[in-house]
């Protein structure tokens, strides 16, 4: 989940230990990379079908779908640095060797550090939605995110959203199907647009706290072309 963390951005004891452990080995700070891609081959030792996930929250999901999918090497931008450190904690334990973590902006590591054509997969999963209506401005997924994902998608690679924010989800139905370079998959199957959940996608915490709590989450999947 992108957002933004007001005044929590403390770790616990576990999550520094982690951190001072493990960030050199399976980090890096967007603003620390050097000019031009990423050299994502020579970060995981091989060449495979690239899958970047933005805002992987405190990495539930991230962690269960690296695990899942061995053939396919994830990246996980966040900028909440406890997320980030409890998503160690999860590499460490699982021993996941596909998965690497950025800390940063996730619209200046595309634009400067992803080449084109560069991912298999771009993942968003309950982005902040930013519910006051002044604040909407703030929202990710605005167009010109989607313009630049989109371009940095292969052909017939995936652009996958979700968010149990009826209202927000309406919004990013709109901004997708007005990307040029995107196709929504679900074509005349859904009479609303939307995707039906796919079962590879883990249920969260959140997601569950959402489901309890009455709100009806939302897929959406597109597909460059």
């Amino acid at each position: 989940m992108q957002t933004t963390y007001p005044q929590r951005a403390r770790m616990t004891p576990g999550q520094q230990r982690a951190w001072e452990r493990s960030w050199g080995r399976w980090g890096e700070d967007v603003v620390d990379l050097p000019d031009g891609p990423l050299d994502v081959a020579g970060w995981f030792g091989r060449a495979a079908p690239v899958v970047l996930e933005i805002g992987s929250g405190m990495g539930e999901s991230t962690a269960s779908m690296a695990i899942d999918a061995p053939g396919v090497d994830h990246l996980a931008v966040e900028v909440y640095r406890p997320g980030l450190a409890q998503l160690l904690l999860r590499i460490e334990q699982a021993g996941i060797t596909n998965l690497r973590l950025l800390r940063g902006d996730a619209h200046a590591l595309l634009a400067e550090h992803v080449a084109p054509s560069g991912l298999h997969a771009v993942r968003i999963y309950f982005p902040d939605p930013w519910p006051k209506r002044r604040h909407h401005k703030r929202r990710l997924v605005r167009p010109e995110l989607v313009a630049l994902v989109a371009s940095r998608l292969t052909l017939g690679g995936t652009l996958h959203l979700a968010t149990d924010w009826v209202p927000y989800a309406e919004e990013m139905l709109a901004v997708c199907a007005a990307e040029p370079a995107l196709r929504n998959t679900v074509g005349d199957s859904s009479p609303d647009g939307f995707a039906t959940r796919p079962t590879w996608r883990p249920v969260t915490k959140f997601e569950q706290r959402a489901r309890d709590e009455g709100r009806v989450v939302r897929d959406l999947l597109f597909v460059r072309v």
